[in-house]
């Protein structure tokens, strides 16, 4: 049986088990917001559009003779991933596509773009496996690096500016009416996201990591209230089941990602009956510290605690 001890001086786990940490403390900063603005698909076609990215790197790394031949894999899928989200908030503004139009597209063409190009590469589907789901035999030292300014970035960004985003996510036309910069707030949540998705492609995998935006999150409006509370408390859920999956694959052949996933919900079901169990209270925003409407009016339903 292998100790706790030698978990953390495995040269297998050191960085994977520091790129679960960051991703429990960055992932749920984002899906806060996220779930505010009625978004939760966003890391979907995100991390489908990381792929094309993936594939990208691979066949740029190909006609290199780059070693290994997935060396610029991550920096493509940043790169992807970025463009991708900047793409989502300009059809939002100026085009004639609906939101969910365009994540469908992303959904869509991010998967057959990664397939087409990995194969054009010299690889095949199964090269991106490690990246649809998640591994711990590839996650090198380079791969930490990058995470640790990935989430730094997240972090910094995301609770630095917490007031300001959660401000205009809670209501995004009183903000507009404020003379908040709303589109810049867009652009920066959307930007974030794809820091994410990048940061947790290796552990959990490009098509699980919306699931651990959003779960955490929705567990955590099951057990407290509030819009900081609710951050609070989703990124100790995620640490711990980012953590926790992690070393049941230790033990356990099982991919990491979907092991993480499976404990999240299992969090959010726990989240479920404790919230059927506990006495009824008076709905509240989740909404932050920002400005708000008079107090003599409604709170809008999409924005208690217990939505999304």
């Amino acid at each position: 049986m292998i100790s706790p001890l030698d978990l953390l001086t495995s040269d297998l786990l050191r960085y994977p088990l520091l790129i679960a940490v960051l991703i429990g403390l960055t992932a749920p900063v984002v899906g806060t917001y996220l779930v505010q603005k009625r978004l939760s698909l966003l890391g979907d076609g995100l991390g489908h559009v990381a792929l094309t990215g993936v594939a990208v790197g691979w066949l740029v790394g190909a006609w290199m003779t780059a070693t290994p031949a997935d060396l610029l894999a991550i920096p493509g899928a940043l790169a992807a991933s970025v463009i991708g989200a900047l793409l989502i908030e300009y059809v939002r503004e100026v085009g004639h596509t609906s939101r969910d139009v365009a994540l469908a597209i992303l959904f869509y063409g991010g998967i057959a773009g990664g397939v087409v190009i990995i194969q054009l590469a010299g690889g095949t589907s199964q090269n991106l496996m490690a990246y649809l789901f998640g591994s711990l035999s590839t996650v090198t030292a380079p791969d930490a690096v990058i995470s640790f300014v990935l989430a730094a970035l997240v972090l910094v960004l995301g609770v630095g500016l917490s007031g300001l985003l959660a401000a205009v996510t809670a209501d995004e036309e009183f903000a507009r009416a404020s003379g908040l910069p709303v589109r810049t707030v867009n652009i920066v949540i959307a930007v974030m996201a794809a820091l994410t998705v990048t940061l947790s492609m290796r552990i959990v995998g490009a098509l699980m990591v919306s699931a651990l935006m959003i779960v955490p999150v929705a567990a955590a409006q099951n057990i407290v209230v509030g819009f900081t509370r609710t951050m609070r408390t989703a990124m100790v859920i995620a640490v711990l089941c980012s953590l926790g999956g992690l070393l049941i694959t230790v033990y356990v052949d099982l991919p990491p990602g979907g092991v993480i996933v499976l404990l999240t919900i299992a969090v959010y079901i726990l989240g479920l009956l404790v919230r059927a169990l506990r006495p009824a209270r008076p709905a509240a925003r989740i909404g932050g510290p920002g400005p708000s409407r008079a107090a003599a009016a409604p709170a809008p339903a999409r924005a208690t605690p217990h939505d999304g």
